[in-house]
């Protein structure tokens, strides 16, 4: 019997990989990397209940380690944005802005 491609493990790859490149888009890779994370479940148990009909699953598992890797980054981001807003407000953040824009002459 030939095997067949896991569903959705590239896709799972590649969400992996955004929410890693999307950390520091204020939540943006939250969301990729917790649906890579519900997909990546998902197809862990198909994988699980027949392994010899399927092919892919390393992509699987890289994907999700990929996405955790995102979510703990983005959660910082976010957790430090909100940290600035708080203690600085929107003034605050717009001078230090423009402290910096002067120190390296843009």
């Amino acid at each position: 019997m030939e095997q067949q491609k896991l569903p959705n493990a590239t896709l799972i790859l590649v969400f992996g990989i955004i929410s890693i490149v999307t950390c520091c888009c204020y939540g943006l890779g939250l969301i990729f990397g917790i649906v890579a994370i519900v997909m990546a479940n998902n197809a862990t148990k198909i994988y699980m209940a027949n392994p010899e009909l399927y092919s892919g699953y390393q992509n699987v598992k890289t994907g999700k380690i990929l996405s955790i890797i995102g979510i703990v980054l983005s959660a910082i981001y976010l957790i430090y944005v909100i940290y600035l807003f708080s203690t600085l407000g929107m003034d605050g953040i717009m001078n230090m802005n423009e402290e910096l824009m002067k120190e390296y002459g843009m």
